[in-house]
């Protein structure tokens, strides 16, 4: 089954490469959709996939990459749109 995700994760996220390994770890998955970082200092990500990889993408993302510590994942499940062919790292 198809699933669509959209999680922001706070803590000490941005400056330990989240956003690269986030985009690893989709690739990985077959996981489209994107990541960022937000003004707040916390990181935002979209994920669409079949259900396994998008909730193997948010298990990621509670333990992030090496360096990160996280604090909390706050997501919620959204309706499938099938809109993203890749996964990428927005810029502001």
């Amino acid at each position: 089954m198809r699933a669509r995700a959209h999680v922001v994760v706070s803590g000490d996220v941005q400056g330990v490469f989240f956003r690269q390994e986030t985009k690893r770890e989709a690739e990985a998955h077959r996981v489209h959709g994107w990541v960022r970082n937000r003004g707040d200092g916390a990181v935002e990500a979209v994920f669409e996939g079949e259900e396994q990889d998008v909730k193997a993408l948010i298990a990621f993302c509670k333990r992030g990459p090496l360096r990160a510590k996280v604090a909390t994942v706050d997501g919620k499940w959204e309706n499938f749109t099938g809109e993203f062919n890749d996964f990428k790292i927005l810029y502001a």
